[in-house]
């Protein structure tokens, strides 16, 4: 990926470095879960993407894993805290690899069925849809650092889609994505990159 140019409206999105969850393909929701080394080093690793920017606004989500990138990728100083950006609510599901759900609800789907005791793909996308709105308001750039379902969920929203579309948008630990404009019509111009031995789930 070449050194990003941000324009007024854009907004990166981060999802955090790997975590022993991610690696397994546990669906890791409320559970605080540390990065691990080579999550630490990928979160690092990112920071070269991001020295110099002049952002209007940083927020994470409160879990340390996406707090924890934010600092190790250089805009620990400017970070804010949004609860809005906290992953998915798994509820009887946290924990769990898709396979182990599927053994109970075959055909299961996140962003189509929501989770038992959890959220359901709206509940997600009302969410997601006050980040975009605090996202517009402000006069510059914006970087959101939080987790892999939430920011797809918010890369369907910002193109008009609903959040089940959110499926349709494979994210990486430790990526960066960029939200912007063709014209004045939402539009994605980077997607999952740069792309650094991220585990997949």
């Amino acid at each position: 990926m070449t050194v990003l140019s941000l324009g007024a409206g854009d907004v990166l999105l981060i999802r955090h470095g790997e975590t022993v969850w991610s690696l397994a393909g546990q669906h890791t929701g409320s559970t605080d879960m540390a990065l691990t080394p080579k999550g630490e080093q990928a979160a690092r690793s990112l920071a070269p993407y991001l020295a110099g920017l002049h952002l209007e606004l940083v927020l994470s989500s409160p879990l340390q894993r996406a707090r924890r990138t934010c600092e190790l990728a250089g805009l620990g100083e400017q970070m804010q805290i949004d609860p809005d950006l906290r992953e998915w609510e798994y509820g009887a599901y946290e924990g769990l690899t898709s396979a182990e759900i599927q053994l109970e609800a075959p055909g299961w789907l996140v962003f189509k069925d929501g989770c038992p005791g959890g959220e359901s793909p709206q509940q997600l996308g009302a969410r997601v849809d006050r980040l975009i709105a605090r996202a517009q308001q402000q006069r510059g750039p914006v970087a959101l650092f939080a987790h892999g379902h939430v920011l797809r969920v918010l890369a369907a929203r910002w193109i008009g889609l609903t959040p089940g579309h959110g499926r349709h948008f494979l994210l990486d630990t430790a990526t960066i994505s960029l939200l912007s404009y063709y014209g004045d019509l939402p539009a994605i111009k980077y997607w999952n990159a740069p792309l650094l031995e991220p585990s997949s789930c």
